[in-house]
């Protein structure tokens, strides 16, 4: 395995600045450093990271938890997450929990402080914040991203996006749309984190003198097969329905499958709102409407907020950024309404 020393010694330099050169820091000439990188490239060196964290006593990665892997958004933010920490010098350890409570601390015991500077987690329905407080009580820097009520920020520091706002956008353009027979289907329990989507909806409907019953809502978790057998029982039910909001794109998805397994056809039948807007979200036929979240934003604040507390103060206060307004994207499985199916 190439050392440090020797690519210091190809390219006839000190190792410190072969070191200067692959961090990026201290005063290095163009000249040197361009030979320093073509010394890298010619004998193939890689850094060793695990060494270089036992030296600065600080590992060079920071931790993003995610409730499942298997959730596109996930992979989709991760992506974003991971951008904006390599453009500041770190690397992204990801920790797939499988929306387990127990593996979620298991792995902020694991990798808080050791395998990483710091930990980002998202804000889902088993999100431990007493856990996550203690942590950080402990000196280890910890963000929560994607919290969803900006007016009511968490004791630590967190990244908000005000989804409430989202299930305000999705009723206004089903209204304009002329809907007035509504259902929802909410990727979360009744007390889980969509609760503020469903009653930016809510709320929105009511103010236009619009009923929503409580038998127009179904609840369950934020998958495809969820959406799709919450879908069949509502509509099955309620057949008077000529449009659903969907508290995520995944249940979304599965709406739309339950109206093609009753031969609804998208939009004239029945439209679809979601929120998220993940990449699926415009590859489906049809492509969803869908109420888009500042992923990319999100991430690179979650990062921003992360590294300041890296070199914060212990006891310093627990600071929130909020991220620009969801806004609406309207496609093809939203259109004017029927008086009715029935």
């Amino acid at each position: 395995m190439t050392t440090l020393v020797q690519v210091a010694q190809v390219a006839g330099v000190t190792a410190a600045t072969v070191s200067n050169v692959l961090r990026g820091r201290g005063k290095v000439g163009e000249e040197t450093r361009r030979r320093v990188l073509a010394a890298v490239e010619s004998l193939g060196y890689r850094p060793n990271l695990m060494a270089r964290a036992l030296v600065e006593g600080k590992p060079s990665t920071i931790a993003l938890v995610v409730s499942s892997i298997a959730n596109p958004f996930y992979p989709e933010f991760a992506l974003q997450v991971e951008r904006a920490a390599r453009k500041l010098g770190y690397f992204l350890l990801v920790c797939n929990t499988n929306d387990d409570p127990a593996q979620e601390r298991a792995y902020l015991d694991a990798v808080g402080g050791a395998l990483s500077q710091g930990v980002i987690v998202m804000n889902a329905d088993f999100v431990q914040l007493k856990a996550l407080q203690e942590l950080r009580q402990r000196g280890v820097p910890v963000v929560l991203c994607m919290w969803e009520r900006p007016q009511e920020p968490p004791p630590l520091p967190c990244v908000a996006v005000d989804l409430y706002q989202a299930g305000v956008l999705a009723a206004e353009h089903l209204l304009r749309l002329g809907h007035r027979s509504l259902g929802a289907v909410v990727g979360s329990e009744p007390s889980g984190n969509h609760r503020w989507r469903l009653q930016g909806f809510m709320d929105t409907v009511e103010r236009a003198g619009v009923e929503l019953p409580a038998d127009h809502i179904r609840f369950g978790h934020d998958t495809i097969d969820d959406g799709r057998n919450a879908a069949h029982s509502l509509l099955a039910t309620t057949p008077s329905i000529t449009a659903v909001f969907a508290t995520n794109d995944l249940p979304a998805f599965g709406v739309l499958q339950a109206a093609a397994d009753l031969g609804l056809e998208v939009p004239r039948d029945l439209s679809v709102v979601g929120v998220t807007d993940i990449q699926m979200a415009h590859q489906m036929r049809p492509a969803l409407t869908t109420v888009a979240v500042p992923t990319e934003e999100a991430a690179a604040l979650a990062v921003q907020l992360l590294l300041s507390e890296i070199t914060a103060q212990p006891g310093d206060a627990a600071p929130m950024q909020v991220a620009k307004a969801p806004r609406l994207v309207v496609r093809s499985s939203t259109g004017k309404a029927l008086e009715s199916r029935r």
